[in-house]
């Protein structure tokens, strides 16, 4: 079991923020997603969420976090995926996905004491619209983007295969919005001061995690690789959505294990409100420990 206090495995997270070394990472809530816990992990059954309450909240779901990670070294700011945007969705019966909502990630750039156009390049993991939002919605009041001056980073594999995108509902219109300024990246490159790729395909073809290093420690931002804690402990758990399963399952039994050596954080953006934490193991069974960021 996850050892989170309270109900923050119930609630979509707020602002944290972590210090490694000169670099600063915060999560940058854009609003929250409801998962159907059985539809969205379908090994699972209704029994496994009959044993694990702890994870489900007042209307039966999974509570999923929406936003993105602001990177700053000094000066310099890189931001790890985009948000939903400003829109809502309602849920539809047979959906794995019920109510999905955003539209809070610029206002809370700015409590960071950052202005959207200060940001210098947007590193997506992948090209679902949760994590593209304000990367293709102008800026409020506005026709121009919001994120003015930024390169948007994408996997090769990820930005070549358009069509597998667009089948998990990322529009047409908005990889054409993308397209002017999308730069690709590849496995290992380092795109900002102790910022690399890692290429974790599986949930996608060309899904990409980023791992922070800096002052003797490390951060993985893995993005959909996990969606939920309790994964940590069931790696055999894909999501409905994954594109490759065995990929994706042989990606997190890695990633599980990265995340259990010494000063290594993990980011889940999609963690409820315990994005930031590490991996212990007891009783021989790896545990996600959220830190009080």
């Amino acid at each position: 079991m996850t050892t989170a206090s309270g109900d923050r495995l119930r609630r979509p997270a707020r602002l944290r923020s972590v210090d490694l070394g000169p670099i600063r990472v915060s999560y940058v809530p854009d609003g929250a997603v409801q998962l159907v816990p059985h539809g969205w992990f379908p090994e699972t059954t209704e029994e496994t969420w009959a044993r694990h309450p702890e994870y489900v909240d007042d209307t039966g779901h999974l509570a999923g976090s929406l936003g993105g990670l602001l990177i700053e070294y000094g000066e310099r700011a890189l931001l790890v995926d985009a948000g939903f945007g400003p829109d809502a969705w309602p849920a539809t019966p047979g959906n794995p996905i019920g109510v999905i909502r955003g539209g809070a990630l610029l206002d809370n750039l700015v409590a960071l004491g950052r202005k959207p156009e200060e940001i210098e390049a947007v590193a997506f993991t992948h090209l679902h619209v949760d994590h593209l939002g304000w990367a293709w919605h102008p800026a409020p009041g506005s026709d121009k983007p919001a994120f003015a001056h930024a390169d948007y980073l994408l996997t090769e594999p990820e930005w070549s295969n358009p069509e597998l995108a667009e089948a998990e509902g990322t529009s047409r219109e908005i990889l054409d919005v993308l397209r002017p300024r999308v730069r690709t990246v590849a496995d290992g490159n380092e795109i900002f001061p102790g910022v690399r790729v890692q290429l974790t395909g599986g949930h996608t073809i060309g899904h990409a995690a980023y791992v922070v290093e800096a002052a003797g420690r490390r951060l993985i931002a893995f993005g959909d690789a996990l969606h939920s804690p309790i994964q940590i402990a069931r790696p055999e758990w894909w999501a409905a959505p994954d594109h490759d399963r065995t990929l994706s399952t042989a990606h997190r039994h890695r990633l599980i294990k990265e995340l259990s050596q010494p000063d290594t954080l993990g980011f889940g953006i999609h963690f409820a409100d315990v994005p930031f934490g590490h991996v212990e193991t007891h009783d021989g069974q790896p545990e996600w420990h959220p830190i009080d960021a």
